[in-house]
C-alpha cells in the first residue's frame, strides 16, 4: 500500500461570522462585478494576502491551504473528459493528463499568483470536467526567471533509507513561458515492516507460525519540458516528457526448518507529448484543440520459492512483458453567450492499446493460462454538449450530454471484437440561499474506465493466487444522485455534508473461472450509498492563535451479489470508513507551520471465489513541522507512526455455496516508523 492519507470527518453544524474570502462573479466579469450579485455567486476569490501567515513558497502551497478544498489530479484513465483533475490555471487544464495541475502549481512561485478562485458548483466560462468544486489559479504576466530546487530524504527504522530530488526552471516574458523539470522519484510504503504469519484451521489447529519481513525499493527519473506562447492569433501550450522507472519488493517467512521467499520486480520506460491550441474565433467564441500521445513499456517478474527442511519445493515464476499507448484528439467550441450563460460543444476521438505476453511456470514447467498473450485495442469517439446557466445570482444550473461509441478488439490467445454505445447525461444545480450557505445537487450517468490489464492473466504469488484474463470484460455503469450542503463560518471555517447514491450496472469485481482460477469481470448490478463529511474549525476564538481543527470521513456502504455463493456482500476494494482528525497551527512570529493527523481506523477487503483477503489498521499518526526562515527557503520534517496493521486471509476449501473454511491466515505487522526531511529553495 502506498503512502496515502485520506482524512475523514464527523458532522456538526456551526454558525458564525462572514468569510475572509471575497465572493465574486466568474472571471469574465471580474473587472466590473455587479455588487448586488457578488455575495450570492458560487466563486470565492482568495488573494495572496489571505495566505500571508502560512508563508507559502509555491502556488501549490496556497491551494493546499484553501478551506474545504482537496487537490485531485485525476485518475489518468483513458480519454480526457472526466479523467483530469480539479485544478485549472488561467481557466484551462495542462496540455497533458499526466502533467497534473498540482505539478504545474508546484513550479509556479507565489510571486506569480494574482488570485485563486474557488468555483463551487459551476460558473459560466469554467470547465468543471465533472467536479463539483474546482480551483482556478490566475497568474500574472510579468517577466521573471524562476528556479525551484527540492531535496527529500526518507529514513525508515530497520528498513532501507532513500533520497530523491528535483530541479524546476521557468522563464516568463510576456505571453512566452518556457521551462523544464528534472526529477528523481522514489517509491515508499507505510505498510512494510516485521511481523508474523499465523495460519490456523477452523478447529484452532496451528498450521503455520512463522516470522515475516518485507521491504521495497524503486523510483524513476524523468525530464519534462513545457512551452507556451501566442500563436496564430491564439495561444499554444506544449509539453513533453521522457522517463524510466524501476521497482522491487520482497518478503520472507521463516521458522525452524522453513524458509519462504517472494519477490517482484519491474522495469519500464514511458513518455508523452501534449499540445493545446486555444484561439478566439470572435467575441465570446473560443475554440480549443487538444492532442495527447502517451506510451510505455514494461518487463516484470514474480518469483516464489519454499524450502522445508532440506527440500526445495518447485519454484513458481510469473513473467510479463508488454507495451501500451494512448492517443487523443479533442476539439471544442466554447461560446459565452452572455455574462450568465456559457455553451460548449465538441468531440473527442481516441485510440488505446495494450500488448502483453505472460508466462507462468512451476519448477521450470510451463502452466497454461487463459489469455496469457493478448493485444487489446480500443477505438473510441465521443460527442458532447453542455451549458452553464446562472439563472439568478444565487442559482446556477449546469447540464450536458455525452454520446460515446467504442469498439474493443482482442487478438492473440483470444480473438474477439465488441462494440458499445452509451449516452451520459449530467445535471448539476447549485443554490446559494444566503451568503456562506450553498446546496449542490448532481445527477449523472458515469461510465467506468476499463483497465486493459484485466484482459490478460496476472498473479499474486505471495498469496498463492494466479488470475486468468477475462476477454468478456465490459465497462461498469453508474447512475449517480448526489446532494451536498456547505456552510462557511468564522472566516475560513467550513462544514460540508454530502449524500450520494449510485445504481451500478455490471459491477467489476472478481468472478470464478474453470481450473480454480479467477479473473476481474462483471458480476451483476450493485449499489453504493455514501455519506461524506468535511469540517474545518478555526481556533483563534479559543485563544489558540493560528490554530485549526479538521475532521473528514467518507462512509461507504456497497452491495452486490457474490457470483460464487449467491449471497449479498460488499464490493471489493471499497473502504467502509476512514475517519481522520487534524490539528494544525501557523506560528507567524516563529515562521513555523505544524500539524498532527490521526486516523482512527481503516479497512479494505477483496472478495475472491476462493478466498477473502484484505487489511485493517488502527491508530495511524502523521506529524510535520515546517520552518521558513525566508520567503524563498523552507525546511520540513515529518514522522509517520503506525503500530497496528494486520493483513488477513480466509481461504475456502471449495467453491460451493456454503464454502467451508480451509484456514484463516493473519499477518500482524509492525510497520516501520519513518521520517521524511525536505529542503526547498526558490530563487
Amino acid at each position: 500500500m502506498t503512502k496515502t492519507i485520506l482524512l475523514a470527518t464527523t458532522a456538526i453544524l456551526f454558525t458564525g461570522g462572514s468569510a475572509l474570502a471575497q465572493t465574486t462573479p466568474p472571471p469574465s466579469e471580474a473587472a466590473n462585478p455587479p455588487q448586488a450579485e457578488a455575495s450570492q455567486q458560487g466563486v470565492l476569490v482568495f488573494t495572496p494576502d489571505f495566505f500571508a501567515d502560512q508563508r507559502p513558497n509555491t502556488a501549490l502551497d496556497m491551494v493546499n491551504r484553501i478551506p474545504g478544498f482537496s487537490v485531485q489530479d485525476g485518475d489518468g484513465s483513458r480519454g480526457f473528459e472526466g479523467a483530469v483533475g480539479n485544478i485549472l490555471i488561467n481557466g484551462a487544464r495542462p496540455a497533458s493528463k499526466n502533467d497534473a495541475g498540482s505539478s504545474v502549481l508546484g513550479r509556479t512561485l507565489v510571486a506569480q499568483v494574482e488570485r485563486i478562485e474557488l468555483v463551487r458548483g459551476g460558473a459560466p466560462g469554467i470547465d468543471m470536467q465533472g467536479y463539483s468544486v474546482v480551483v482556478n489559479v490566475i497568474t500574472k504576466t510579468q517577466s521573471s526567471v524562476e528556479h525551484i530546487l527540492t531535496g527529500n530524504y526518507f529514513l525508515f527504522e530497520g528498513g532501507q533509507d532513500v533520497a530523491n530530488g528535483s530541479y524546476q526552471f521557468t522563464a516568463r516574458e510576456g505571453d512566452r513561458v518556457w521551462g523544464f523539470t528534472l526529477s528523481d522519484g522514489v517509491s515508499t510504503s507505510d505498510a512494510n515492516g516485521v511481523g508474523r504469519v499465523i495460519r490456523t484451521r477452523p478447529d484452532g489447529t496451528v498450521l503455520r507460525d512463522e516470522g515475516y519481513f518485507n521491504d521495497q525499493q524503486g523510483g524513476g527519473q524523468g525530464v519534462r519540458g513545457n512551452y507556451a506562447n501566442a500563436f496564430m492569433g491564439g495561444k499554444i501550450d506544449l509539453t513533453a516528457r521522457l522517463g524510466q522507472n524501476d521497482y522491487r519488493n520482497w518478503s520472507r517467512q521463516d521458522a525452524p526448518g522453513v524458509l519462504r521467499q517472494n519477490s517482484y520486480e519491474e522495469d519500464g520506460t514511458n513518455g508523452e507529448v501534449g499540445a493545446v491550441f486555444t484561439r478566439p474565433m470572435r467575441d465570446g467564441l473560443v475554440s480549443e484543440t487538444r492532442f495527447i500521445r502517451e506510451w510505455s513499456d514494461f518487463d516484470s517478474a514474480s518469483v516464489s520459492s519454499t524450502r522445508l527442511g532440506a527440500v526445495d519445493s518447485p519454484e513458481q515464476r510469473f513473467e510479463s512483458t508488454g507495451e501500451s499507448s494512448e492517443t487523443i484528439l479533442r476539439s471544442l467550441l466554447r461560446w459565452e453567450r452572455s455574462s450568465s450563460m456559457t455553451i460548449e460543444a465538441g468531440g473527442e476521438v481516441a485510440y488505446n492499446m495494450l500488448s502483453v505476453d505472460q508466462a507462468f511456470s512451476v519448477g521450470g514447467t510451463n502452466v497454461p493460462l487463459p489469455s496469457a498473450s493478448v493485444t487489446v485495442e480500443e477505438t473510441r469517439g465521443e460527442a458532447f454538449a453542455k451549458a452553464t446557466w446562472r439563472v439568478r445570482p444565487n442559482l446556477t444550473v449546469e447540464g450536458g450530454l455525452r454520446l460515446e461509441g467504442s469498439t474493443i478488439t482482442q487478438s492473440g490467445d483470444a480473438d474477439q471484437e465488441k462494440s458499445f454505445f452509451f449516452a451520459k447525461p449530467r445535471v448539476q444545480v447549485t443554490w446559494t440561499p444566503m451568503p456562506q450557505n450553498q446546496v449542490r445537487f448532481r445527477f449523472e450517468r458515469e461510465l467506468g474506465q476499463l483497465d486493459f490489464g484485466d484482459f490478460a492473466a496476472s498473479s499474486e504469488l505471495e498469496d498463492d493466487n494466479v488470475f486468468g484474463g477475462n476477454v468478456d470484460l465490459e465497462p461498469e455503469q453508474r447512475w449517480i444522485s448526489e446532494i451536498t450542503y456547505e456552510r462557511r463560518f468564522l472566516g475560513d471555517g467550513i462544514v460540508s455534508v454530502g449524500y450520494r447514491h449510485d445504481e451500478i450496472i455490471d459491477v467489476i469485481d472478481r468472478l470464478p473461472l474453470p481450473g480454480n482460477l479467477s479473473a476481474t469481470g462483471n458480476i451483476g448490478d450493485g449499489t453504493l450509498d455514501q455519506l461524506a463529511v468535511n469540517v474545518v474549525v478555526p481556533l483563534d476564538w479559543t485563544g489558540f492563535s493560528g490554530g485549526q481543527f479538521a475532521f473528514r470521513n467518507t462512509w461507504n456502504k456497497t452491495e452486490v451479489t457474490d457470483p460464487t455463493t449467491g449471497q449479498t456482500r460488499p464490493i471489493s476494494g471499497v473502504r467502509p470508513s476512514q475517519p481522520g482528525f487534524t490539528i494544525s497551527q501557523d506560528i507567524t512570529a516563529w515562521k513555523i507551520n505544524w500539524a498532527v493527523t490521526y486516523l482512527d481506523s481503516l479497512q479494505q477487503i477483496s472478495y475472491d471465489p476462493d478466498q477473502t483477503s484484505g487489511f485493517r489498521g488502527h491508530d495511524y499518526f502523521e506529524a510535520y513541522a515546517e520552518y521558513k526562515p525566508t520567503p524563498s527557503l523552507s525546511f520540513r520534517a515529518q514522522v509517520n507512526v503506525w503500530d497496528d496493521f494486520v493483513v488477513e486471509r480466509t481461504v475456502y476449501a471449495d467453491r460451493s455455496a456454503a464454502r467451508p473454511i480451509e484456514f484463516v491466515e493473519l499477518r500482524p505487522v509492525d510497520p516501520r516508523t519513518f521520517w521524511s526531511l525536505r529542503v526547498k529553495k526558490t530563487f
